[in-house]
């Protein structure tokens, strides 16, 4: 028996070579490539129920884990899932074609335009006190909590923590002193008090994504932004989207701890070091963390169960506004220090000095998450006269409709498809991905843009949005998504026959060889997903009585709305019966509203009174909502 087995791999990367000891031979090529820095795109979980890591064998011999069925190299390279196969006895040679490979730079937003004013109240500051602010023969811890609550008008108690109260008495005789103080959602907490000013303290405003993780290094003392960075969040090779990671969770209770790691040290922790880096900065000054997100990302960063999610009644562990240590979600010492004992998750845990504060923003419901609080705030939306919307089109389609005193929310499943799951030559925004398409007349010609530039190595969804509205304009696509050759003769050159994908269209080709193509399956999948988008809003209007063209503002949230033509998604029927001129584009208000809160103590209690305002529609019990479904399923006349 021999103790190795080598696997030979050709990927973007380059080649190399992996030596496998013959006692992992059983481990799936997705686990072995992970080890080696070569994630692949395991978007169902390693249920073999999607295209994302595909490989190619080259040479030698893979099994099939399930079946045991050996597959060995033909002429041409043979097409396998990465999840399902393993090494052989002797070995083998693959390659990784660059739409599989999950190490491409993502496409990330972190702008954001926000339309609110806000105070300066930072939820940890440093603030001075002087000696003769406190009456004398009154006890100085006692004193100083009622000075800082006096001089800012706190409405919140505040008080000294234990480590703060034996501080004090070293300054008793000081002419002034120090104090660092931190919002703990119902009180002010004095963490430390010092003979010596300490440099301004530095927070960290999170969107924690579904796919991917921004972040904001923010001065804590004048609000400038000093850093960003922004990555995928590495929850994606274990699933694709939040219910099947709710899922694995549920077959598998050890799942909810590897999903926590994957998004909290994984994911956070080298973005805030990148971040910590880039600005030039000391992590001992990081001094709390503010994280938005939807509600499932939340429970998981937290290590709380997120399976009564997962069926009806859809019933989450926790919405509120939640405060916890660091070490609360195991989150490593950014000081390089090993974290301490892990405390379990509770609403307000007293963190240990040094341990900065993490506050999770609050949610309104399963699928309408702290993500959506912030955008309300952060947009605009809150105080607009509307009737307003504010839409995230994303793996869950989210949308809030603000008419009079009424907040109206709702998630709808639209799927990975705009994120590129499923279809032929789909792949996330990131370098080499087409981002857009334009279908030139007269003379017919094809143009494309590609994100990073280079050579193209498949298409994102704002790409399939200007394909379906401008294929639609031009005759090449019928209202029930199929190629039509004599509408449209010159287009027609470029439609091909796949034994793989039926009938095609040819966008491009990658590396000089592989066609990029759009199919009519492809279509008929991005179909139902803005058909779930577009039912979820007409369905909102039709339960306050109004028609698109009444909507005063559509404010479009998020990465996929800040890069997408919105001529075209209006083109496509993604937003039906509206017009350009209502349309906003607002960028991450998930992450505008984490910056939001970390600045201005009192944003928090406004995401709160939000959270509870908002009338949470379940569009599975609305009756109309499959008609309205069914009726988008097609393109517009």
């Amino acid at each position: 028996m021999p103790a190795s087995i080598r696997l030979e791999v050709e990927s973007p990367k380059g080649r190399q070579t992996i030596v496998v000891p013959h006692g992992q031979r059983h481990r799936k090529l997705t686990e072995l490539l992970r080890k080696k820095d070569l994630p692949l795109n395991t978007r169902c979980g390693q249920r073999g129920l999607c295209d994302g890591c595909m490989v190619e064998l080259i040479a030698g011999t893979l099994v099939h884990s399930g079946s045991g069925t050996q597959v060995s190299a033909a002429d041409k390279p043979v097409p396998l899932h990465g999840c399902e196969h393993r090494l052989g006895e002797g070995g083998a040679c693959i390659r990784i074609p660059p739409r599989s490979l999950l190490a491409y730079e993502p496409q990330v937003v972190s702008e954001f335009r926000i339309n609110v004013p806000r105070a300066h109240d930072p939820l940890w500051q440093r603030l001075e006190v002087a000696r003769e602010e406190i009456p004398a023969g009154k006890a100085l811890a006692d004193e100083i909590c009622h000075v800082i609550a006096r001089r800012y008008d706190r409405r919140r108690p505040v008080r000294l923590d234990l480590h703060a109260s034996e501080q004090v008495r070293q300054f008793a005789q000081s002419a002034k002193f120090f104090v660092t103080i931190e919002c703990r959602g119902d009180q002010w907490l004095i963490t430390e008090v010092a003979g010596d000013p300490k440099p301004p303290g530095l927070g960290v405003a999170v969107d924690v994504g579904t796919t991917t993780v921004a972040i904001l290094l923010v001065d804590l003392g004048d609000g400038r932004i000093v850093a960003r960075a922004a990555g995928f969040n590495k929850q994606m090779h274990l699933g694709d989207d939040v219910l099947t990671r709710i899922n694995l969770c549920m077959t598998d209770p050890a799942m909810l701890r590897q999903l926590q790691e994957e998004v909290v040290n994984q994911t956070i922790h080298p973005l805030v070091e990148e971040a910590l880096s880039a600005a030039g900065a000391s992590p001992e000054r990081v001094g709390c963390f503010v994280m938005a997100g939807n509600t499932t990302m939340l429970h998981l960063l937290a290590g709380v169960d997120p399976t009564p999610m997962g069926t009806a009644p859809f019933t989450p562990v926790f919405l509120e506004h939640r405060v916890m240590p660091s070490d609360a979600v195991h989150l490593k010492a950014l000081t390089g220090k090993p974290p301490t004992v892990p405390v379990a998750p509770s609403p307000s845990p007293a963190p240990v000095p040094d341990d900065p504060t993490i506050h999770l923003l609050p949610s309104a419901a399963a699928y309408v998450g702290a993500d959506l609080t912030g955008g309300i705030f952060s947009s605009g939306l809150i105080y607009d006269e509307g009737p307003s919307l504010l839409v995230d089109v994303g793996t869950n389609g989210e949308i809030i409709l603000k008419h009079g005193d009424k907040l109206l929310g709702c998630a709808t499943a639209a799927g990975p498809a705009f994120e590129g799951a499923g279809l032929a030559n789909g792949v996330r925004a990131g370098d080499g991905a087409l981002s857009h398409i334009w279908l030139d007349e007269s003379p017919f010609k094809v143009r494309t843009e590609v994100i990073g530039g280079g050579r193209p190595i498949g298409l994102c969804g704002t790409a399939y949005v200007d394909f379906m509205a401008q294929a639609r304009k031009i005759g090449l696509l019928n209202r029930s998504g199929r190629f039509e050759r004599e509408a449209a003769p010159e287009a027609a050159a470029h439609l091909v026959e796949s034994e793989d994908v039926g009938r095609a269209f040819r966008v491009a080709l990658a590396d000089g060889k592989r066609e990029i193509v759009i199919s009519e399956l492809d279509i008929a999948r991005l179909l139902q997903a803005k058909a779930a988008i577009a039912a979820g809003i007409l369905t909102l209007l039709h339960r306050v009585g109004l028609r698109p063209d009444q909507v005063k503002t559509l404010y479009l949230a998020g990465g996929f709305g800040m890069h997408m033509n919105v001529g075209n998604a209006i083109g496509c029927g993604l937003f039906p019966g509206f017009r350009l001129d209502q349309v906003h584009l607002v960028g991450n208000t998930s992450l505008a509203g984490a910056y939001l809160a970390l600045l201005d103590s009192g944003v928090l209690e406004q995401l709160n009174l939000i959270s509870k305002r908002i009338e949470v529609i379940e569009l599975n019990l609305d009756p109309g909502f499959e008609d309205r479904f069914i009726d988008q399923l097609s393109l517009p006349e």
